[in-house]
C-alpha cells in the first residue's frame, strides 16, 4: 500500500509540533495530529535550560519563538536559603550566561504560547496539521498506521513511521509495548502562574527553602512570574480546593527571601496543579515503525526543570536521522536511544543531588544546606550538578555521575 505520509507524529505538544515544522522545512511529508482544540496550562513546560536553547537553536525555531513574543531570557540565579541571609545569598548571584554560547540564559515562555507558535510554524512550513483529531489505534511495524476520528468521520493513515510525542501516558509507547521504568516519588512539585507582579526582576531567576516548602521563581516577561514549590508527600491536599492559589502564594511568605513579596502581592493567572518529583525512562525508546520523543519516552524529576531541554534535543536528534538517509529501521535510531538513556541517566543523578540539598526540610537539611554553601565556596567541583542542569550532562567528565562523587557531595561518605 502507497504511504499517504512519510511521518506521522502523534502529539502536537512542544516536541512534536518542533519536530514536524523542521521535517517539513526539510520536505519531509508529514502529518501531525493534536487531540486538543485549545492548549491549556498544565504547568509544565516554561523554562528551557541553556543547553536547551543551544537546541532550539539547531533546530531553526529560535527566531520563530523569539520573533512570536514568545520568549523571555533570564540572566541572573539567586539562591535564597533559611539557613543564610538574604546579603549573602545575593553576594553569590550566578550569572547565567556562562554556560552556552551567545545564549543569555535560559529562556522562559508560557507553554499554551509556546505550543501554538510552534504548531502554527509547522503549518507553514508545509506539515498537515490537525486539530481534534482523536487517535483511536496505533499500529507498528513493517507497515505502520494511525487510526483517528476528526469529528464523527474514522481516518485510518498509513506511513514509513510513526513518532510518539504524545506525553507521559503515551498511547504510542502502549502500542508498542515499551516499557516505562519510574523510581519513587521523594516529594509533591505544585506550580502556577502570577500576574501583575511587576517589581520582580525581569532578569532574576530564584530558588530559596525555608520551614516545609522550597520554592523556584522565574519571570515571562510583562509582569508575569512562573511559580513552583516542592513539599512532603503526606502533605497531598496542602493547596487543594478553592484556596489552593492563595495558600499557594501564602507559601512564598519567607524570610530568607524579602524579594517573594511582590509574587504574595500578584493575582494568580492560572490553575495550582501538583505533580510527583519524580524520574521515568524508557531501555529503548523505539521499535520498528516507531520512535519516541519526550515524555513519552520517559521524564526528568521536574525539580531541575529540564522538560523542554530534553525534548529540544530528542527533537533534533531524531529530526537528523529522518534528514541524513534513507534508513530509518530501529538500528538507525540506536545512536539516539544510546545517548539518551546516558543523558536521562546523568540527570537523574543530578535530580536525586538537588532533591536531597533543596526540598529536604527540617534542621538536619537546613544544616547539610548551610554546610553545602560553605563547601561549594571553596570547591566549586562539589556544585558539578548544577552546572550539569544548566549546560548540559555530557560537558562533564563520567567520574562526576557516580555514587562516590555523590557521597563527597551530600557529606554521607
Amino acid at each position: 500500500m502507497a504511504n499517504a505520509h512519510q511521518v506521522i507524529i502523534v502529539g502536537g505538544g512542544v516536541g512534536g509540533s518542533a519536530l514536524a515544522a523542521s521535517l517539513a522545512a526539510a520536505g519531509v511529508d508529514v502529518l501531525l495530529l493534536e487531540q486538543t482544540h485549545v492548549y491549556e496550562d498544565r504547568v509544565r513546560g516554561e523554562w528551557i535550560a541553556p543547553w536547551g536553547v543551544a537546541e532550539v537553536r539547531r533546530m531553526g525555531l529560535l527566531d520563530t519563538l523569539r520573533g512570536a513574543g514568545g520568549g523571555h531570557y533570564v540572566t541572573r540565579h539567586v539562591t535564597y536559603d533559611e539557613s543564610r541571609t538574604p546579603q549573602e545569598a545575593e553576594a553569590a548571584t550566578l550569572p547565567l550566561g556562562m554556560f552556552a554560547a551567545d545564549i543569555p540564559g535560559p529562556l522562559t515562555l508560557g507553554n499554551p504560547h509556546h505550543c501554538q507558535t510552534l504548531f502554527d510554524e509547522a503549518g507553514r512550513r508545509g506539515a498537515k496539521t490537525l486539530r481534534g483529531a482523536l487517535v483511536t489505534k496505533i499500529t507498528p511495524g513493517a507497515d505502520p498506521s494511525v487510526t483517528y476520528l476528526l469529528g464523527d468521520v474514522e481516518h485510518t493513515v498509513h506511513c514509513r513511521l510513526i513518532v510518539g510525542a504524545d506525553g507521559r501516558a503515551s498511547a504510542v509507547r502502549e502500542a508498542c509495548g515499551i516499557p516505562l521504568h519510574q523510581d519513587r516519588p521523594h516529594h509533591w512539585f505544585a506550580g502556577m502562574l502570577v500576574d501583575q507582579a511587576p517589581d520582580w526582576p525581569e532578569d532574576l531567576q530564584a530558588i530559596g527553602t525555608e520551614d516545609d516548602f522550597g520554592f523556584l521563581a522565574f519571570p515571562q516577561g510583562d509582569g508575569k512570574v512562573r511559580l513552583y514549590g516542592s513539599y512532603a508527600l503526606e502533605q497531598k491536599r496542602r493547596f487543594a480546593g478553592p484556596e489552593g492559589p492563595r495558600q499557594f502564594l501564602d507559601a512564598f511568605n519567607v524570610a530568607c527571601s524579602p524579594i517573594n513579596e511582590t509574587l504574595i502581592a500578584g493575582t494568580p493567572a492560572g490553575p495550582v496543579l501538583s505533580f510527583f518529583n519524580n524520574d521515568t525512562w524508557t531501555d529503548q525508546p523505539f521499535a520498528q515503525g516507531v520512535v519516541l520523543i519526550g515524555d513519552a519516552a520517559g521524564w526528568n524529576d521536574p525539580i531541575v526543570g529540564l522538560g523542554q531541554s530534553i525534548t529540544y534535543r530528542d527533537a533534533r536528534m531524531v529530526l537528523e536521522v529522518l534528514t541524513g538517509g534513507a534508513d530509518w529501521s530501529p538500528a538507525a535510531f540506536a545512536d539516539y536511544g544510546a545517548e539518551r538513556a546516558e543523558r536521562l541517566r546523568r540527570l537523574r543523578f543530578c535530580a536525586n543531588i538537588t532533591s536531597v540539598l533543596d526540598a529536604e526540610f527540617g534542621p538536619e537539611a537546613r544544616a547539610r544546606r548551610r554546610r553545602h554553601f560553605e563547601r561549594t565556596a571553596a570547591d566549586p567541583s562539589l556544585g558539578m550538578h548544577g552546572f550539569a542542569v544548566m549546560a548540559g550532562p555530557e560537558t562533564l567528565p563520567p567520574e562526576v555521575f557516580t555514587p562516590e562523587h555523590r557521597a563527597r557531595v551530600l557529606e554521607t561518605a
